[in-house]
Formats: structure tokens, sequence, C-alpha cells
């Protein structure tokens, strides 16, 4: 009797000792999802707060007139930055076009025709490197190659200079984007007698290719923001660009121009610009995403 009373004394104590490590394992749980919770909208502040406070400065000068004038003249009134506006879509066109094809192919070759070569290893570690590097270099880059060989400053430098920026990003998320689609569906091509090329062509890039668009807008919205690299080649203009061998005004360099002016049209112009630009960021992602999102 004595050996039973102490086996229930035992398992009263191991029962009553997995409790409570039942229980504290429960409140570190709830701890810990709290302050993920917390922590994650902690990250949302300095976004809501950008959000709210462009749409604060900038509503007031919004109207059809900022998209259809001309910047107005130091301290006058009125006006717009529709030649911005037309500028920073043509040299992110251009750009785009430069850097698109060359990150995608690139992208195809090491990661579908030769994955551990040394070419391969070495394309990736100079895309990593370039992420790194600062925009005002890729901007005397463009300037040296385009604007002293020219001896103009153009939109073709701009281009030039936003298609190095844009580059290794394409490039790198079009890899990983390649490298998500599954083992099996290259295989069952094979299986059905498809070559390389229509494997990749019909199975793997139709796959790939919304992680692969969501890369581009990534790089479409660092471009669109850039400054220093556009100072250098497409340096401004407060006129309509007759061609793109001329200097180009751009949403950024408008953005910095009129936030440095003592005028305060200028400045509340330049909240503006700020506005449009973000919404045009924020309208590509999403018309992106929506038309390229996989069909399930």
């Amino acid at each position: 009797m004595d050996t039973i009373g102490t086996h229930s004394l035992d398992f009263f104590k191991t029962d009553k000792h997995e409790a409570s490590r039942a229980l504290s394992r429960s409140l570190k749980n709830r701890f810990l999802t709290l302050l993920c919770i917390a922590l994650s909208l902690a990250t949302l502040v300095p976004l809501v707060s950008i959000v709210i406070l462009v749409l604060k400065n900038g509503l007031p000068l919004l109207s059809r007139h900022i998209f259809t004038e001309l910047p107005p003249a130091a301290g006058m009134a009125g006006g717009g930055f529709g030649n911005a506006i037309i500028g920073t879509l043509v040299m992110v066109g251009i750009g785009l076009a430069i850097a698109a094809p060359v990150g995608i192919l690139s992208a195809i070759y090491i990661n579908e025709y030769a994955p551990i070569s040394r070419l391969a290893k070495t394309v990736r570690l100079v895309a990593k490197l370039l992420t790194g590097i600062p925009s005002i270099i890729c901007g005397v880059f463009a300037f040296a190659i385009v604007v002293m060989r020219t001896g103009y400053f153009s939109a073709y430098a701009g281009g030039v200079a936003l298609a190095v920026l844009m580059l290794p990003t394409i490039l790198l998320t079009a890899e990983q984007a390649l490298t998500g689609v599954q083992s099996a569906y290259r295989e069952a091509s094979y299986g059905l007698g498809a070559t390389r090329f229509q494997t990749i062509i019909r199975v793997v890039l139709p796959d790939a290719l919304p992680a692969i668009m969501t890369g581009i807008m990534l790089a479409v919205a660092r471009a669109a923001g850039e400054t220093a690299p556009l100072i250098f080649t497409a340096l401004f203009s407060q006129y309509w660009a007759n061609s793109l061998s001329e200097p180009t005004a751009s949403l950024s360099v408008l953005i910095y121009n009129f936030s440095t002016v003592p005028f305060p049209h200028q400045i509340q112009m330049a909240w503006t610009a700020s506005l449009v630009l973000v919404a045009f960021v924020t309208a590509a992602n999403i018309i992106a995403q929506t038309a390229f999102s996989r069909k399930h």
C-alpha cells in the first residue's frame, strides 16, 4: 500500500509539473505572438507616415494642369510638371528596354543551361555586388560612357544609367523565379519529347512569369525614384523634350530642385510631384500583380 501511495504521489507531482510546463509554453507562445504582431505593425508606421505626409502636402495642388503644363519660373505660381512625368516614363522605359531582356536572358542561361559553371558563379557575384553600389556611381558610369562620348546630356544617357540600376535586381529575381519552378515540370516536358528551348519557353517561363514581373516592378520602382544618376546624365529641362538627345526633365530631379528653393509654391509642387511619383509606382505594382498573377 505504501508503494502504491508513493507511485500515486509521484504521478500527481509529474502531472502537475507537466501542466506547469504546458502553461509556461502557452504563455511564452502568446507573448511571442503578440510581440511579432506589434513589430509587424511597427514596420507599417514609416510607410503610413510617409503616405499621410505626401497626401497632406501634395493634394492641394493636384489638378489636371499639373499634368499638362510646364514648371513655373522661380517664385511664380501656377504651372505643372507634365514634361517631368513624360521624361520619367521615357527614361524608365529606355532603361527597362535595355535591362529586362539582358537580365532575363542571363537568368535563363545561368539557371537552365549552366547553373554550376564558373561563368554562372561570376555573374551571380557581380549582380549581387551591383545591388550594393550607390546609384551615383551608376550615374558617373553612364556619364563617362554616354555623355562624354556624345558631348551632351540626354534621355538616352539617363536610360542607360537607370538600366545599370535595374539590371541586377531583374537578373537575381528572375533567377530565383526560375529556380522556384518545380523540376517535375521540366522532366514531364522532356518526357513528352520537347527540347530544352521549348521547355523553357512553354513551361518554365510561363510558370515563373508572375515572380519575374514582381522583380521587374521592384526595379522600376527603384529606378523611377533615383535622382543622382539623372543629374549626371539627363540633367533637367524646363521645356518639353523634342528628342531623346537633349536634356530631359524627370520627377525625381524636379522634386530635388523644387524642394531646395525658398519659394513656397515650388516647395508645394515638389510635394505634389512626390505624390504623383508614389501613385505611379503603386499603380505599376498593382497592375503587374493583377495582370500576371497565377490563375488557380
